[in-house]
């Protein structure tokens, strides 16, 4: 049976039954205690009964947190996820309670932000209030209802592929202004106001399909110069990767002779002074990590087959390498004149 008191102008409802979790709750009338102690021991009884009193006192801001500093943290992008927490730790929509979370606080969140993002980054956010809600519920054993909010919403469409790679011409522009940038005079020893290697960096990308990341985590014991190969380290899908390197690529990594890492920069610096590089060579929508792809599209248009591509850039199967190939029309005119000539 339900106990039912009053205590401080409030009717205080606590339900114990063998085999549930002890249910206290509080009202401000007593019809509806009676009325919530009635619905509650019926469902105790038929054992339907579902506590979520955790859920009600945890707001999604609680979980956001907890999400970033146990889950995130250990992520190799750690630091623009922990961005886009921090955004949604401070956004409204943070102040709900797990329970009183619906579809429709999704929707006006996605609203929002699309008048700012791009669709997929929109996606984003949800699909990490997504994972954060079924990580509170299957790990952390916050009861919650059957329906996750973020599935009873239609994500924005979007097609993000990427169609852009060099041109031999512009390849050797980019070179070009890149030994320009790399000769400036410095003006300061110890500022960011200079780069002095970017033309060896977008070059070794270029030549070797490289992800930034494994560029600047490449350290000089990770070079095998007898048998010219290179050990890439925790990638980004989490395997160890040795490829082979042609002897400029070898020349250009025998340049850097000083410190622990080939070269030694940020990611940030690097994006900086490729966008700088860029701008002289007056290259338009064109990404550092672009040049993987104009490796992997290089490669295969030289004969290389999928399998030998995939070895050198880490991609597990087709359908991941296929992003990187951007073969044109206009790069299968000899082949397809082959193919005619046939007898």
């Amino acid at each position: 049976m339900a106990n039912i008191r009053k205590q401080k102008g409030k009717w205080f409802v606590q339900i114990r039954k063998k085999g549930h979790p002890a249910i206290y709750k509080s009202f401000h009338d007593i019809k509806t205690a009676r009325k919530f102690a009635r619905t509650v021991e019926s469902q105790m009884e038929r054992n339907v009964f579902e506590d979520y009193s955790g859920a009600r006192g945890t707001t999604l801001r609680e979980v956001l947190i907890r999400y970033r500093d146990e889950r995130t943290a250990v992520k190799k992008g750690v630091r623009e996820e922990t961005g886009t927490i921090n955004f949604l730790i401070k956004h409204r929509i943070a102040l709900n309670s797990l329970m009183t979370l619906k579809s429709h606080h999704i929707h006006k969140l996605m609203r929002e932000l699309s008048t700012t993002r791009k669709p997929s980054t929109v996606n984003k956010f949800v699909n990490l209030i997504c994972h954060a809600w079924r990580v509170a519920k299957r790990e952390w054993g916050i009861n919650l209802p059957a329906e996750n909010p973020c599935d009873m919403v239609t994500f924005l469409k979007f097609d993000d592929s990427r169609t852009r790679v060099l041109t031999d011409v512009e390849y050797a522009q980019l070179i070009k202004c890149s030994k320009i940038l790399d000769a400036r005079p410095m003006i300061n020893r110890n500022s960011t106001d200079h780069y002095r290697h970017m033309t060896d960096v977008i070059k070794f990308a270029y030549q070797t399909g490289a992800r930034q990341g494994e560029i600047l985590k490449l350290k000089r014991e990770h070079i095998d110069f007898e048998n010219k190969q290179c050990t890439f380290y925790d990638t980004k899908n989490s395997q160890d990767r040795t490829i082979p390197l042609a002897d400029e690529t070898i020349a250009i990594i025998k340049k850097h002779v000083f410190g622990e890492y080939i070269f030694n920069s940020n990611s940030s610096r690097l994006r900086k002074w490729f966008r700088r590089a860029c701008k002289t060579a007056k290259i338009s929508n064109f990404r550092f990590h672009d040049l993987r792809a104009c490796f992997c599209t290089n490669a295969l248009l030289n004969g290389w087959s999928v399998a030998e591509v995939s070895a050198v850039s880490g991609h597990k199967d087709w359908s991941q390498l296929k992003r990187y190939t951007r073969i044109k029309p206009k790069d299968l005119l000899e082949k397809i004149n082959n193919v005619v000539n046939l007898k």
